[in-house]
């Protein structure tokens, strides 16, 4: 890891969470002791993440053992790496598959609190779709094109995933009610990439769109946005779930293996490099992991894996 001594800007800030008795927002990596292996590990990850590749980790451990203050850790290194993170618990009305809403909800946590090393509180995806929107003016004046013929250029790699095509729609979207002075048209194309449109019929009235993010398409969305944020300048994204124990006490058989079958697509992508640019971290009990009945472990693919 980086030899590089703490910024003023950070001790600082670290001093004032500390004195406040609250967990520090950026520079946490420097409070941490005791996982001098784990967070090589999980650094090396991140520059794999950082190069192109992808990356999964499970983080296991008892109940306040220091699991969400370690993936707290780990994120303020990708942030220092100029990568972006969104995280977000899992809870019973937020879980990875669901059909009543339930991955929308988590999927609208994410982005909510979507955080970059210059907004690292969350609520940084409008200054994503704005970095992104300047840096295709910047390139379109450079080759004396149109900003929207950038943007196709840039997008193009999108819309040939699924979902992709609406997605670099609203992207465009947004790009027009910039240059029109239509903020409403710009809070709309922010409220679609955050997933909070709950009819396509809305979708299509406000944005031209037929889709929108659901229940079906939280992971493919995750994917869509790896690759935005990459081509607004960032290094990739990084995806902290908490409380996956949440998924261990669903009374239903069928909804846990669900869950788990999109975890194993989600480990199989970045095993065979099927994803660029895009890590998750999920942070569990040891019976979330290892119980043979409702576990993890339940699922034998996983077991395996």
């Amino acid at each position: 890891m980086s030899d590089k001594r703490i910024r003023p800007k950070e001790r600082d800030s670290i001093i004032q969470s500390l004195k406040s008795g609250v967990t520090p927002k950026v520079g946490i990596q420097h409070i941490q002791v005791g996982r001098v292996n784990e967070i090589k590990a999980l650094y090396r990850d991140i520059e794999r993440v950082t190069d192109g590749g992808s990356a999964f980790r499970l983080i296991i451990g008892e109940y306040g053992s220091g699991k969400t203050f370690f993936l707290s850790v780990v994120r303020s290194i990708a942030l220092e790496r100029k990568m972006v993170s969104v995280n977000a618990d899992l809870s019973p009305d937020r879980r990875i598959h669901a059909s009543s809403g339930q991955a929308r909800n988590l999927y609208s946590e994410l982005m909510r609190n979507m955080s970059t090393r210059n907004k690292p509180d969350g609520n940084a995806l409008t200054s994503v779709v704005e970095r992104f929107v300047t840096q295709a003016r910047k390139e379109a004046s450079a080759k004396n094109e149109s900003v929207n013929d950038v943007i196709h250029e840039k997008l193009a790699k999108l819309s040939e995933m699924v979902g992709g095509y609406d997605f670099a729609s609203v992207v465009e979207a947004y790009w027009n009610g910039h240059e029109q002075g239509n903020d409403d048209l710009k809070t709309n194309a922010i409220r679609w990439l955050r997933g909070e449109y709950s009819t396509k019929t809305d979708a299509r009235r406000d944005l031209g769109v037929r889709t929108i993010i659901d229940d079906s398409s939280f992971y493919d969305s995750l994917k869509l946005m790896g690759l935005f944020v990459q081509q607004a300048g960032y290094s990739g994204l990084l995806v902290n779930l908490d409380e996956m124990v949440n998924l261990y006490k669903l009374n239903s058989t069928q909804a846990r293996t669900s869950n788990y079958e999109q975890i194993l697509r989600m480990l199989n992508d970045c095993l065979q490099g099927s994803v660029e640019g895009l890590g998750f971290l999920l942070g569990g009990t040891p019976e979330f992991l290892l119980d043979p009945r409702k576990g993890l472990y339940s699922y034998e693919a996983l077991q395996s894996s």
